[in-house]
């Protein structure tokens, strides 16, 4: 009778579980996510790439070229109605180390001095709430801008769905209503979700009636001020559609404010159709943007790829690559003629839950040796700081394709579990931006910089054949059960 009921017990728990996990990783998106807007035609000349580049010289001095916060910045003292941002980490933690530029209070010191200079100015920050360890522990950086009026919105992660599956069903079950989140454990608890809203975007009033914004890959967090990312200057087009969804991520996550003072509804949809160009022809002067999030990332990527014909090309310079079907959509373009060349972080030391060199370097090791060489893979080097680009190109004779944002090419950010936000442009072969993504390319490919700089190393620098490092990071993918 006892092993019965133990039985009975078990089947119970088992259940629970099962059922647990299946409804949190399929269960309804929240409003806000899973974007893509319109295909707009703009003027070329209202778009504009942004890079942050770091690298070293022969003595191991730092040689760093910054734009993006520069821009971002310029978008905030531009602005006289509104600002809404969105960043995954803000702030000056990092005890000991020494920023190469201290981001979080040159922003919050603009936002500030905005807010005063305009006092009708509708501030919005939205962010991950781990910035302030899930509501325990409250930000410097975040108090002052509550202090000065502009609202502060925590995202509600519980919203979306499981990456972790495996953990977060027994957190969700147990952990979750015995251990107060204010505490150490209920911190560390919740963290290891591994739940993120990873966006980086800022969207504000150009100050003429237009819209205006960054999207990209980097965090206003000091300690990444010296990382390499890129972003993507935008005006008008889909940024109604991107304020949109930042709007409902504020509101499902608690926020009360008025959406009619971040420009009235009918406003923000008119946005594309206003700069629609008759006929929508590409020419150097005209381009087609997309705002992309979430998932939909994934399908227009996967469509970009599946539709390269050989003699095109697929450069992609990136923080991390896993997911499965990119990995294979880039062996099948190789498989057909497409030259593919991918520029990637080492992923030395990167996270506390992988060993060194997980996930990208057996990925680019199952990539070089299933294709036959075909796809080419070179290393950025890194020292101290990292690659955390997030860049996509498929050129074609008369065309170019690219993505811009702050998804990581993985499973958690294309799969829609993180919040993530891209754009994705698409160029005349001529026009001045799609020669300027090649050249930011080429440069790094070629190493072609001052003496003693070497921007990437040979494939084999970091190579890893290892069967063991393969299949244990393809374990972590597919579980969730690692912050990549």
């Amino acid at each position: 009778m006892k092993h019965a009921v133990r039985r009975a017990v078990l089947v119970v728990l088992g259940l629970a579980w099962g059922l647990t996990a299946w409804w949190h990783t399929h269960k309804p998106l929240p409003p806000g996510t899973q974007v893509a807007s319109a295909n707009c035609v703009v003027a070329a000349e209202s778009l504009g790439f942004v890079a942050d580049v770091s690298a070293a010289d022969a003595y191991g001095r730092p040689d760093i070229s910054q734009a993006i916060f520069d821009s971002v910045l310029a978008v905030v003292r531009g602005a006289q109605r509104f600002i809404v941002l969105d960043y995954h980490l803000i702030g000056a933690r990092g005890a000991g180390l020494t920023p190469h530029r201290r981001l979080a209070r040159e922003l919050i010191d603009a936002l500030i001095a905005q807010k005063r200079a305009h006092p009708e100015l509708a501030v919005l920050f939205v962010t991950d709430p781990a910035n302030e360890g899930y509501g325990a522990a409250p930000l410097e950086e975040l108090a002052l801008l509550r202090a000065a009026g502009i609202e502060v919105v925590a995202v509600d992660l519980d919203a979306l769905r499981d990456s972790n599956f495996l953990y977060t069903s027994l957190w969700r079950l147990t952990l979750r209503w015995w251990l107060p989140p204010s505490g150490p454990l209920g911190r560390e608890t919740r963290r290891l979700n591994f739940k993120a809203d990873h966006r980086k975007v800022i969207l504000a009033d150009d100050g003429q009636g237009g819209l205006t914004g960054i999207v990209g890959s980097a965090n206003p967090l000091d300690v990444q001020s010296a990382w390499s990312n890129v972003a993507a200057r935008v005006s008008g087009g889909p940024l109604g559609a991107l304020l949109e969804s930042e709007l409902a991520i504020a509101r499902f996550s608690g926020w009360r404010g008025s959406e009619a003072v971040f420009l009235p509804a009918e406003q923000r949809a008119a946005q594309c159709q206003d700069a629609a160009a008759p006929g929508g022809a590409l020419t150097a002067s005209l381009a087609r943007v997309q705002l992309l999030s979430e998932g939909a990332t994934r399908a227009a990527l996967l469509t970009e790829l599946g539709g390269a014909t050989r003699g095109d090309g697929v450069d992609m310079a990136l923080y991390t690559l896993t997911d499965r079907d990119v990995v294979q959509a880039l062996l099948d373009a190789a498989r057909r003629g497409v030259t593919v060349r991918l520029i990637l972080d080492p992923s030395e030391d990167r996270t506390k839950l992988a060993p060194s060199g997980l996930p990208n370097q057996p990925v680019a090791s199952e990539l070089v040796a299933r294709s036959g060489g075909a796809i080419q893979v070179r290393w950025y080097r890194t020292h101290g700081e990292r690659f955390h680009a997030s860049l996509a190109r498929v050129s074609g004779p008369a065309r170019v394709w690219l993505t811009v944002g702050s998804a990581n090419f993985t499973r958690r950010s294309l799969v829609d579990y993180d919040l993530e936000a891209n754009v994705a442009l698409e160029l005349s072969a001529d026009a001045p931006l799609a020669e300027q993504t090649r050249s930011y390319f080429e440069t790094l490919w070629s190493n072609r910089a001052g003496l003693g700089i070497e921007y990437t190393a040979d494939f084999a620098v970091f190579a890893d054949p290892s069967q063991a490092d393969y299949w244990l990071g393809r374990l972590l993918e597919a579980t969730g059960l690692s912050d990549f």
